[in-house]
C-alpha cells in the first residue's frame, strides 16, 4: 500500500478556525495568509462555519486550501463543497466521508488514532492522516506509527499543539499540524492572532530547516 500518487501539495500548517464569524472571516483570512499559513479550517460545529468558508475560500492564494473540520457526513462534504471549500477534516474515520471526499476531487484528512485506523484510512483513499487527539497520543507513538505505514504517508498531530511541540512531532514523523485554540479563538484581536501565527510560522521554518 502506498499514499495516493494524485496527492496534493499539502500545507504544513493548517489553521483551524472553530467558532470564527463569517464578518470576521475577511480579515483574519488575509491576516493569516500573510504570515505564511496555507491550510485555514472552520469547523462546521459553529454557527456561520459554511458562510466564512466561501469568504476565506474567494480569497486565498494560489495553491492554498480552504475548508472545513469536523465534517460528520456526506451531506457537510457537499455543503463545504458547494461554499468553494477544498479541503474535508473529520475527528474520525467514515470509510464513507473519505471515499465521497475523493470522488468529488477534494482532500480528505479522516481522524485516525490507531495503525487498524490508520491503515483503513488510507485504503478508503484518505490524502493524509489526522492524529487526533495529539494530546493523548506521543511523538514515540507518532514513531511507531510512521514505521510501520507506508513511506510518505502525510501525518498531522492534531489537538493541543503549541510551537515549542513542533520539534518533538517533527522528529517522530509528523508533515504537519492542524492548530487550534494555540493560534484561533473568537475572542481574540487580530494582533493577538498575528502574534500567535508569527510563533507558529517561525516554529515551523526552524524545524523544517
Amino acid at each position: 500500500m502506498t499514499p495516493p500518487s494524485s496527492s496534493p501539495d499539502l500545507p504544513p500548517l493548517v489553521a483551524i478556525l472553530r467558532g470564527l464569524q463569517p464578518e470576521r472571516a475577511a480579515a483574519v483570512g488575509q491576516l493569516l495568509f500573510a504570515c505564511g499559513f496555507r491550510g485555514l479550517e472552520v469547523p462546521l460545529n459553529r454557527p456561520g462555519a459554511l458562510a466564512a468558508i466561501a469568504t476565506l475560500a474567494a480569497l486565498a492564494p494560489a495553491g492554498t486550501l480552504v475548508g472545513a473540520g469536523t465534517v460528520l457526513d456526506t451531506a457537510a462534504v457537499d455543503a463545504v463543497a458547494q461554499s468553494g471549500g477544498r479541503l474535508i477534516v473529520s475527528p474520525h474515520f467514515d470509510p464513507a466521508v473519505v471515499a465521497h471526499t475523493v470522488a468529488r476531487g477534494l482532500v480528505a484528512v479522516p481522524g485516525i488514532f490507531t495503525a487498524s485506523e490508520a491503515f483503513a484510512a488510507l485504503r478508503a483513499g484518505a490524502h493524509a492522516l489526522k492524529l487526533f487527539p495529539a494530546e493523548a497520543s506521543s511523538p514515540a507513538a507518532l514513531r511507531a506509527l510512521a514505521t510501520v505505514l507506508p513511506p510518505g504517508t502525510p501525518l498531522w498531530p492534531v489537538g493541543g499543539i503549541e510551537p515549542a511541540h513542533l520539534a518533538a512531532w517533527r522528529a517522530a514523523g509528523a508533515t504537519g499540524f492542524g492548530i487550534g485554540g494555540a493560534l484561533f479563538k473568537p475572542e481574540y484581536e487580530l494582533p493577538e492572532i498575528e502574534r500567535r501565527a508569527r510563533a507558529f510560522v517561525a516554529a515551523w521554518e526552524a524545524v523544517a530547516a
